[in-house]
């Protein structure tokens, strides 16, 4: 039986119930103007947008740190003392070398993985000049492990290993898990890191330069809640999940350690002064 013509993207088609599944309304429109605006020069942007949208782990690590950290610091300070300078001091001090510290972390240890991914690709590359038999081999295993049939497995590995590029991109990222072509940036994930720490240090900190110690504290907490509540939902947002569900989730998990540090801050000064 002859297969019918392909139509063109936009062919203004709407998308057949059977491939919706349960999808979402929004999603669905979302989705018939995908096909109604298809570029295919789009195609090759999108590994970029999802590398620059994967950066989210770094902003929520350091801002999470940023409030939290410097938020058990200043409120076990402000336990001790009542001179809003000291806490102030305090505060800056550890919001400096705590986004240094996290950016120095985070760049180094990016370009230590970025290192050990390198020189596995390598052996890889090299692997596929010395024993190109038993290269092809392993990819057809790969497919047939991913449902193909031997003889399917066989032509699919016979088209993949005519480009060389193709070749080594399907073994790196089958056999080792790893993406030939990475996006990342351990500069740009650094800077990201450490200036989100120290932007986020802000929140709990700047009370203390106006307010005197007690109602600073109050506000400190009070604005820390509301950063907490406002990543959760740019983490909601970028995940696509329920905006309030992620804020809660972040804001107990931020207000469970915050606590953590302050009980530390608190009752170790009396410990030892005892």
């Amino acid at each position: 039986m002859d297969r019918p013509p392909k139509r063109s993207p936009d062919s203004g088609l709407p998308v057949e119930p059977s491939s919706q599944g349960s999808l979402s309304l929004a999603r669905a429109r979302e989705l018939e103007e995908k096909r109604r605006t298809f570029d295919a020069a789009q195609l090759f942007a999108e590994k970029e947008r999802i590398a620059a949208r994967s950066r989210i782990r770094q902003f929520m690590f350091g801002s999470l740190d940023g409030l939290l950290v410097p938020l058990g610091v200043v409120s076990g300070v402000a336990g001790g003392t009542a001179n809003s300078k000291i806490v102030v001091i305090a505060g800056a001090a550890e919001a400096f070398a705590g986004a240094l510290s996290m950016g120095a972390g985070e760049y180094l240890s990016g370009k230590s993985e970025a290192q050990v991914q390198q020189a596995a690709i390598r052996d890889e590359e090299e692997e596929i000049a010395a024993i190109p038999d038993i290269e092809k081999l392993e990819i057809e295993l790969l497919f047939e492990n991913e449902g193909l049939s031997p003889s399917d497995a066989d032509l699919v590995a016979a088209k993949v290993t005519s480009s060389h590029r193709s070749w080594l991109n399907t073994m790196v990222e089958k056999e080792l898990g790893l993406s030939a072509e990475p996006e990342g940036s351990a500069l740009k994930d650094s800077l990201a890191m450490g200036a989100s720490y120290l932007l986020a240090s802000l929140v709990p900190l700047g009370p203390y330069l106006f307010l005197a110690v007690r109602p600073a504290f109050v506000v400190s907490v009070a604005l820390t809640i509301v950063a907490l509540l406002l990543i959760g939902l740019v983490k909601g947002r970028l995940a696509v999940m329920s905006l309030w569900r992620s804020a809660l989730e972040v804001v107990a998990i931020g207000l469970a350690s915050a606590a953590g540090g302050y009980l530390l801050g608190t009752l170790v000064p009396h410990l030892i002064g005892r």
